[in-house]
């Protein structure tokens, strides 16, 4: 796995070793980037369910103000680290290991971009969804990784169902805060 483009293009990101986090696979992070591409620069990010760190890297990377890195699983918070110390980019993030709800409640926001893309059977994606809500920006994005067969509602809070992209079995969702 590796930095697609920007400041780090190309460096390698180390990954946990496991099954306990999936990493979102090259072709599903290009699509994403390609469809936020001019919505990056100079944005506040969270990266919810970090795991690797590799989407708010990607994001710092194309030039992105801040990033939020939240997993409870310390494995994760040290890679991550690693990840951010060998990128270049730990000057712009911060690193919390705690569980995802418990932090969004701490969080006062606002976020202009937000990755969830939270464990499939851990049925955490709507929870999420609807307390990272009105921690978003106006005009700000929230993309969510799931399963093709977890099913969305079209409006959460303030949040409002843009696009879907499928890749075989992983669909994202691109919700936005008008």
């Amino acid at each position: 796995m590796r930095v697609i483009t920007g400041e780090a293009k190309g460096r390698p990101l180390e990954t946990l070793e496991g099954a306990d986090t999936r990493p979102t696979v090259a072709r599903v992070k290009e699509g994403i980037f390609s469809a936020i591409a001019f919505e990056i620069e100079g944005r506040r990010v969270l990266d919810l369910f970090a795991g690797s760190g590799q989407m708010g890297i990607e994001a710092l990377s194309r030039g992105a103000r801040s990033c939020l890195f939240v997993d409870r699983n310390q494995k994760a918070a040290a890679v991550i680290g690693r990840n951010l110390a060998a990128t270049k980019l730990a000057n712009r993030a911060t690193v919390i290991c705690g569980d995802a709800l418990s932090t969004l409640a701490r969080q006062t926001g606002p976020f202009d971009l937000v990755f969830l893309d939270p464990p499939y059977a851990a049925e955490l994606l709507l929870p999420c969804l609807e307390h990272v809500s009105d921690k978003v920006a106006s005009g700000g994005a929230v993309l969510c990784e799931s399963d093709r067969d977890t099913p969305l509602p079209d409006t959460v809070g303030a949040l409002q169902l843009q696009r879907e992209y499928r890749y075989g079995r992983v669909v994202v969702r691109l919700y936005r805060k008008e």
